[in-house]
């Protein structure tokens, strides 16, 4: 058993594509997870992406991103441990005494709810320039307007 093992899920008002894309971009994971070098090792489209953990703590981590009703449960699963060597080291204090595990994993728990009620705010929030939300749950998504019928060329 790794010496974290966090999981968080969250229910976002937004189809399983959508939430994924918020986490496809390698550039944002180091805002995300700052202490993690992060390697996809599974990416599998709308329903998330699987990372396999190297640096100081080494493991996996993973977004699943499951369709529930009208919106997305963004499960969210981090299994650590401290690297072997010096790389790990610092990894290994911050475990250190009766209650280290449990004081990193209620730090990662907390980081892991801060990134989820951010996507949230993101993805759940009105247009600009109206108040409110864009739908509430269970009321079913507006449907896009019938594209303009262009008039049929001369044969």
């Amino acid at each position: 058993m790794a010496a974290l093992d966090v999981i968080d899920e969250t229910f976002v008002l937004a189809g399983p594509a959508v939430v994924a894309a918020a986490f496809a971009d390698p550039a944002d994971w180091p805002r995300l997870w700052p202490d993690l070098e992060l390697h996809v090792f599974a990416d599998r489209g709308a329903a998330g992406l699987r990372w396999s953990v190297t640096g100081r703590w080494v493991g996996s981590a993973e977004v699943w991103c499951e369709a529930v009703g009208d919106g997305t449960v963004v499960h969210w699963f981090l299994r650590l441990d401290p690297a072997p060597g010096p790389d790990g080291g610092s990894a290994r204090r911050l475990l250190r005494g009766a209650r280290g595990p449990a004081r990193e994993a209620l730090r990662r728990q907390r980081a892991a709810k801060a990134i989820a009620f951010d996507l949230k705010a993101r993805l759940e929030a009105a247009p600009t320039g109206t108040a409110g939300w864009t739908r509430r749950p269970g009321v079913p998504t507006p449907a896009p307007a019938d594209p303009p019928v262009a008039p049929l060329a001369p044969a």
